[in-house]
């Protein structure tokens, strides 16, 4: 079997579509750099009086100082540094790059018959925010974004994947995650719900390929033109 009838016989048997948001639908810090908000959320630590150590202080993924904010034990500083975040990601998605095919993947899905869940440790706010701006909410019959101040239950914790997969009434075995992470992979598997990996930057291929991830691929082109035969027969 090729690449692409293994893609498609995988779309194919899926009755529903689950995609991550930054990367798969769009980049949303195409406009305002992740580094950027990463500095401000360890600086808004800095002025809390946090001791940031050499590990921390170079993070330049704002996901990520959220989850080491939980670790310090006070749940009112992890909450401030959620909300900044939150505020943060909606500036982000008035300037979000959308990815190449990402928004046919949306429509054709739909059209194929299968709803498209977004599942993201994004806030849900700011990728409404971005839906709505680019018309696509009405194509979109879920959105999982990231549980308030619960860094624990981001991907790879499968919690938000099964609340995307019980929303839509489809079991997991039943749909499929389109990532670009390794999150993405490893909570999709823990889900027990098969897996694309988008590899939007060439490094990804054999990391993604390593990880046991289903399919791996270049390209939402491809899985926008896979669903298109479902779509035609409808």
């Amino acid at each position: 079997m090729t690449d692409h009838q293994a893609l498609r016989a995988l779309l194919d048997r899926s009755r529903a579509i689950l995609l991550d948001f930054d990367g798969p639908v769009c980049s949303i810090f195409g406009g305002y750099p992740a580094p950027m908000i990463a500095a401000e959320l360890l600086n808004l630590l800095d002025t809390r009086g946090v001791q940031l150590g050499d590990d921390i202080r170079t993070e330049t993924d704002p996901m990520e100082v959220l989850r080491w904010s939980a670790t310090l034990g006070k749940p009112e500083l992890t909450r401030e540094v959620e909300d900044a975040l939150c505020r943060a990601e909606l500036l982000a998605a008035a300037s979000a790059i959308p990815e190449p095919y990402g928004r046919e993947v949306i429509i054709t899905a739909r059209e194929a018959g299968k709803p498209v869940a977004i599942v993201s440790n994004n806030s849900a706010a700011a990728i409404e925010a971005y839906l709505d701006a680019h018309r696509l909410k009405q194509h979109i019959a879920y959105i999982a974004g990231r549980a308030y101040a619960q860094p624990d239950r981001m991907k790879p914790n499968p919690e938000p994947i099964w609340r995307a997969t019980a929303a839509v009434d489809v079991e997991p075995a039943a749909s499929v995650l389109i990532g670009d992470s390794l999150f993405d992979i490893e909570g999709a598997q823990n889900a027990g719900v098969p897996v694309i990996a988008y590899a939007n930057k060439p490094p990804k291929v054999q990391r993604f390929t390593d990880a046991h991830a289903d399919i791996v691929l270049t390209s939402m082109g491809d899985i926008a033109a896979a669903l298109l035969p479902s779509a035609r027969q409808r």
